[in-house]
């Protein structure tokens, strides 16, 4: 009697012409025209860096001691977000969850961070629809931010969906794959972002 052919988990690698699983393929395709949306919105800025006719200005500001804060607090999230996902394949569920919750902690920080800086900005006059700085930053930040948000939203899911019997396991860890992809390529756009808008614009000749 013929047996059926198994179904490969989430985790395994299916029979594909890539040889990666579909949804991971989808997810660097995503990822690929995100970083052509980032890097259209950085080009932009970039463009009309210089060319405000009013201030504030981003020397008039910016406080890179807070914001390098704030760039710390996310690449600590990247660190927990490797860990989560190590503890997971290892089967540790326990230590999963506290390093998954860890770095949505950690993003959240980061978004208080940026609400924090925005309302500061405000104070100064500077908002989206005061010079072209305003608005090319605002924009630039602001989808960013709103990723961020994303982000958080889809790893707090995965960390609720932990405590449903069978709901993320080590054979599932896919799902936690791509989630971390998403959030690392978060990370690095971050980190672009603040070499380009934040340290450009208070150092000139950085």
């Amino acid at each position: 009697m013929a047996h059926a052919p198994s179904v490969p988990h989430a985790g395994e690698h299916e029979a594909t012409s890539t040889g990666l699983n579909n949804r991971k393929l989808l997810m660097w395709a995503f990822l690929g025209s995100d970083c052509m949306f980032f890097g259209s919105l950085i080009a932009t800025y970039l463009v009309y860096q210089g060319k405000s006719i009013a201030g504030p200005m981003p020397i008039d500001v910016f406080s890179i001691p807070v914001t390098s804060v704030s760039t710390f607090v996310l690449l600590m999230s990247s660190m927990s977000m490797v860990l989560s996902y190590a503890a997971l394949t290892r089967g540790n569920i326990k230590v999963f969850r506290v390093w998954l919750l860890s770095t949505c902690i950690l993003g959240a920080t980061f978004l208080a961070f940026q609400v924090f800086e925005f309302r500061d900005f405000i104070q100064h006059g500077l908002t989206p629809r005061t010079n072209l700085f305003g608005t090319t930053f605002f924009t630039l930040t602001g989808f960013h931010g709103a990723h961020v948000t994303l982000g958080v939203i889809w790893l707090l899911s995965l960390y609720f969906h932990s405590f449903r019997k069978g709901g993320v396991t080590p054979e599932t860890n896919l799902d936690l794959d791509l989630a971390a992809l998403y959030w690392h390529f978060v990370d690095v756009v971050w980190i672009v972002i603040f070499t380009v808008v934040y340290l450009f614009g208070v150092f000139e000749g950085f």
